[in-house]
């Protein structure tokens, strides 16, 4: 089962929105909304939730793909979240997470006993390529126990 399978399979709001995994790999992920009239806001455009939901969504897949190893001792958790909004967004928007530290930092420190942390950012485009937010998502991994 892909990592895109497993969220939709596991969280609803995945679901609730269609959201699309595109590509998903340890240093990247990309989703797709599609254009939704039912989550419109005023302007005719996805609404600053939905946005939201698919960026912190593509910051959890880029996270789980990179660490998803390290479930049996530690569980991602998001810690902080911000996010601008930089265009009016219209029809289908793909969000691009990449992960802002390397994978081997993040897992040395959860090995010497620590709570590691690691900003994922993630960048929000229309169709036409116009970069329409930016978000920055802070995760960590708490180990188990």
């Amino acid at each position: 089962m892909s990592i895109g399978e497993m969220l939709a399979a596991t969280v609803p709001m995945v679901r609730t929105l269609k959201l699309e995994y595109l590509e998903t790999t340890p240093e990247k992920a990309v989703l797709s909304l599609p254009d939704q009239s039912e989550y419109h806001n005023h302007v005719g455009g996805p609404h600053a939730g939905a946005m939201f939901t698919l960026g912190e969504s593509a910051s959890g897949a880029v996270v789980l793909a990179a660490f998803g190893d390290q479930l049996a001792r530690a569980v991602p958790l998001p810690v902080t979240a911000e996010i601008a909004f930089k265009k009016l967004a219209r029809g289908p928007v793909t969000a691009t997470a990449t992960l802002g530290r390397s994978i081997e930092d993040v897992v040395a420190e959860l090995d010497a006993g620590e709570r590691p942390e690691f900003p994922v950012a993630v960048v929000i485009q229309r169709e036409d390529g116009a970069v329409t937010g930016e978000m920055t998502v802070i995760w960590t991994l708490r180990p188990n126990g």
